[in-house]
């Protein structure tokens, strides 16, 4: 667990001031990687998204440490290329300083035009943290669907009306895709559980190869809610467990935050305009669909808990 008065002391490496909306996850999420990372030197590469497009407007930025910006798809590939860069040069003995890496991407730069820098990044075994600030759309260029947009949201590309009720196919499992890969550390968080993400971040930079992290982020534009909601609902959808908090480290799985009392899926649609269409009664099918599906994944996730205690 994280010593909050210890991390205090860790240096701000990203500043305020930056163009983010207010109630913005992204911002939350790469503020707390970097205070993670404490006094180690980072090199951070991002894609074309919200999050650049709003901390680096010319002659501007609000990082304060080395940071390069990719295109949409490669944000993996670049990093990747740094590092091994890096790599050569320390074993020529022209640097000597330890150096971490790390890779920002929205779901859009992620889970479809991104995928495959990302999975041969992971593949080569490349010691980078690749972090997914899953916000479920394409927002900054929309609020499009994505490979990461659930069944039932309401997008521009997926609209709820007369033939369609929002996105009629269920999100990509990226998780358990990069699971798949085999790597050190994979997992799953949300920007309201500070102290899980922050320790998962710590760990993830630690591995001594490729690690993954999945963070849940909630847009307030495209989700369409009160900005002042943004943590309550992003810690909602783990007490649904429609977005679960765990780890994979060496194969292993492990639940970090385990509710209470596990929560209908509607607690966390209900507050949420994209899905206000979904509960009219003719669409109440697609609720008990939703809540079947996430109950379904819940009990394949403690399973595998389950057998690694």
């Amino acid at each position: 667990m994280v010593n909050l008065k210890d991390l205090s002391k860790n240096p701000e490496r990203v500043t305020g001031g930056h163009r983010l909306c207010a109630g913005c996850g992204a911002g939350i999420v790469a503020r707390q990687t970097l205070i993670a990372a404490g006094s180690t030197a980072v090199v951070v590469t991002s894609a074309t998204g919200c999050l650049e497009v709003s901390t680096t407007i010319f002659p501007y930025t609000a990082w304060k440490n080395s940071f390069f910006h990719s295109a949409f798809e490669n944000s993996a590939a670049t990093c990747s290329g740094i590092e091994a860069a890096y790599k050569s040069l320390k074993k020529q003995g022209r640097i000597s300083e330890d150096i971490r890496f790390i890779a920002f991407g929205g779901d859009g730069g992620t889970y479809d035009i991104g995928l495959q820098s990302l999975s041969g990044a992971m593949e080569r075994g490349h010691r980078m943290l690749y972090i997914c600030y899953n916000n479920e759309a394409y927002m900054n260029t929309g609020i499009q669907r994505s490979g990461a947009t659930p069944k039932g949201a309401h997008t521009t590309t997926a609209p709820a009306g007369k033939i369609c009720q929002g996105k009629e196919q269920n999100r990509k499992d990226l998780t358990q895709i990069m699971i798949a890969h085999n790597i050190p550390y994979v997992a799953q968080a949300c920007v309201g559980n500070w102290n899980d993400f922050i320790t998962k971040v710590q760990k993830a930079l630690d591995v001594n190869g490729p690690s993954f992290i999945n963070i849940l982020t909630p847009c307030r534009l495209g989700w369409n809610y009160k900005p002042e909601d943004t943590m309550s609902l992003a810690r909602l959808a783990v007490e649904t467990c429609i977005w679960p908090s765990f780890e994979v480290e060496n194969d292993v799985y492990k639940i970090n935050v385990m509710p209470k009392e596990k929560k209908p899926v509607v607690e966390f649609l209900k507050p949420q305009g994209r899905f206000k269409h979904l509960f009219k009664q003719e669409n109440a099918h697609i609720l008990e669909t939703i809540q079947k599906d996430i109950d379904k994944k819940w009990e394949i996730l403690k399973y595998r808990a389950s057998v690694n205690c």
